[in-house]
């Protein structure tokens, strides 16, 4: 079967920092391909049309990644305000700069303060998406209905 839209995709990938070639991050991902935002816009549109045990590597600038830094997502909040339990390193969700929830990383506890970054950590970088198709699959009337894959690599309700 040959991607297209409305295909559960799954593939075996790797994203490396192009600069030095350190790896940031890889393993397996079900997607929903068909502008669903399941997966980088430039990666989908390299798929289209391909069928398993297809590899290829995209390159994605700062934009077509995870977009630039935003320095209006750095917060410092006081420590008597930070939920127990939650260390460097965690995540807390609070209201994002539109009111919306939003997931804010803990980078520092220091002294009375805590910083805090709702930026995505690979945010301001370009990055090399290498990846080998592994399944190709019909999506179910669910997936689509939902906008991504269940089970398997994908979501789990």
């Amino acid at each position: 079967m040959n991607i297209a839209k409305d295909t559960a995709v799954t593939l075996n990938y790797r994203l490396t920092d192009p600069a030095t070639g350190k790896q940031l991050d890889g393993g397996h991902v079900a997607y929903l391909h068909g502008g669903y935002d399941n997966i980088f816009a430039k990666v989908e549109a390299a798929l289209e049309g391909q069928q398993p045990d297809y590899a290829t590597t995209v390159e994605l600038s700062v934009e077509d990644a995870f977009g630039a830094r935003d320095e209006s997502l750095v917060r410092t909040i006081p420590k008597a305000e930070f939920p127990p339990g939650v260390k460097v390193g965690g995540q807390l969700q609070g209201p994002g700069a539109d009111g919306n929830p939003q997931v804010f990383h803990v980078m520092k506890i220091k002294g009375p303060e805590v910083h805090l970054d709702g930026n995505h950590p690979l945010a301001g970088k370009a990055l090399r998406f290498e990846c080998k198709v592994t399944e190709v699959r019909a999506a179910t009337a669910e997936e689509i209905a939902h906008r991504h894959v269940h089970g398997g690599h994908g979501h789990h309700h």
